[in-house]
C-alpha cells in the first residue's frame, strides 16, 4: 500500500504512538494509586540511595580518600541503572504487547523505544534530583564541568538504546538468551566502571577494561563531576564508534524481527 504522508507527518504520527505507549507503560507499571507515575524516578532513586547508604555505613574507600563516597556512589550506580534497565525492560517486550501490533502505526521499534526512553528518563531524573538534594545538604559538591557530564550521559543513553534493542530482539528469538542475559548483566556490574576508576588499576588491567563501552561513560561523567581531582581515561572516538555501532546493530535486529512478527488480526 502506497502512503502519501510526508516525512514530517510520519514522524509526528510515530512520535504520538511512542508517547501513547509511554503513557500505557507508566499506567501498567505504576498504576494511578499512591504516588503513581512518580515511581519513574523514585524507583531508581531508591536503588541508588540504598547503595549510597551502604557504602557510607561501611566507610568504603575508593582509591582516593579525598573523593566523596556519596558522589562516587551516585555517579557510579546511576550509570548502571541506565544501561541495565534499558536492556532488562526491552527483554521480552514484544510478546506481551503483541496485540498492539494490530494497529497499523504501532511497530516493534515503538515498543522498544518507549520502554528505553522511560528508563532513560527515570535514571536521568533520579541522578539530577539526588545530585541537587545531596549538594544542598552538603554531602556532594557541585559538578566541576556540567557539559562534560552531559556528553558522557548522552553517549551512555544512545549506547543503552542500542543495547536495549539488541537484547530485546535476541530475547524474543531465544528464550535461553533471555535467561542468560540477567546473569551477564550481573557479571558486567563490577567491571562497568561503577566501583572504580581506570586510573587506580594496574596498566595491564587498564587496557582491558577500556574495551568495555560503559567504562568510558563512567570515566567521562566522573571526570566532569570531580574535575581536577581525578584523571579520567576515555577515548572520544571509541565512544562515538560504540554508540553508533550499538544503535546500528540494534536497528538492524529490530528490522529483522519486524519482518518475522505477524500482527494479530481482529476478531
Amino acid at each position: 500500500m502506497k502512503h502519501n504522508s510526508t516525512l514530517l507527518s510520519s514522524f509526528l504520527i510515530q512520535a504520538r504512538v511512542v508517547g501513547a505507549l509511554l503513557m500505557r507503560e507508566i499506567l501498567t507499571r505504576f498504576g494511578r494509586h499512591n504516588v503513581g507515575f512518580l515511581w519513574i524516578f523514585l524507583e531508581p532513586m531508591s536503588f541508588t540511595l540504598g547503595i549510597t547508604a551502604l557504602w557510607n555505613i561501611l566507610k568504603i574507600s575508593h582509591g582516593d580518600a579525598h573523593l566523596s563516597i556519596t558522589t562516587f556512589a551516585v555517579t557510579g550506580y546511576s550509570t548502571i541503572l541506565m544501561w541495565r534497565n534499558c536492556a532488562n525492560r526491552c527483554a521480552i517486550a514484544v510478546t506481551p504487547n503483541h496485540s498492539l501490533m494490530y494497529h497499523r502505526n504501532v511497530r516493534v521499534m515503538d515498543i522498544f523505544l518507549s520502554r528505553a526512553l522511560l528508563e532513560i528518563a527515570g535514571a536521568t531524573m533520579s541522578f539530577i534530583i539526588l545530585t541537587v538534594i545531596f549538594s544542598i545538604v552538603g554531602l556532594m559538591d557541585p559538578p566541576a564541568d556540567i557539559l562534560m557530564m552531559i556528553c558522557g550521559w548522552v553517549y551512555l543513553a544512545i549506547f543503552s538504546v542500542g543495547l536495549g534493542f539488541t537484547v530485546g530482539v535476541v530475547s524474543e528469538l531465544s528464550e535461553t538468551f533471555d535467561r542468560v542475559w540477567h546473569t551477564i548483566a550481573y557479571l558486567l556490574f563490577p567491571i562497568s566502571g561503577s566501583a572504580f576508576m581506570v586510573e587506580w588499576l594496574p596498566k595491564s588491567f587498564q587496557r582491558m577494561v577500556l574495551w568495555i563501552p560503559m567504562v568510558h561513560a563512567s570515566e567521562v561523567i566522573r571526570g566532569g563531576y570531580y574535575g581536577p581531582l581525578v584523571k579520567p581515561f576515555y577515548s572520544p572516538s571509541y565512544m562515538v564508534v560504540c554508540a553508533l555501532v550499538s544503535l546500528f546493530v540494534g536497528l538492524l535486529l529490530v528490522r529483522y524481527l519486524s519482518v518475522r512478527i505477524t500482527p494479530e488480526s481482529s476478531s
